[in-house]
């Protein structure tokens, strides 16, 4: 269901996102909306991610006792000697 509501804010606010949404191809409605739902949702799912990324998710296959933390201080060290 759709529901309208008002919200007031700077001029200013408001031109700079009209503008933003024109050039994104998006009814400012539409931004707000899901700009709410984001910050709103408890779980990250695959739905949320942008098709490039949900594409990318699951192609690298990693060892079960793989530690990224590990492998980024060992890169870091050797990018910085």
């Amino acid at each position: 269901m759709t529901t309208k509501l008002t919200l007031t804010m700077e001029g200013k606010v408001i031109d700079s996102a009209k503008k933003y949404a024109r050039q994104k191809g998006k009814s400012l409605s539409d931004i707000v909306e899901n700009y709410l739902k984001s910050i709103s949702s408890q779980e990250a799912s695959t739905e949320d991610l942008s098709p490039k990324v949900a594409r990318l998710k699951g192609i690298i296959k990693l060892p079960d006792d793989f530690d990224y933390k590990k492998e980024i201080g060992s890169a870091l060290v050797k990018k910085y000697k």
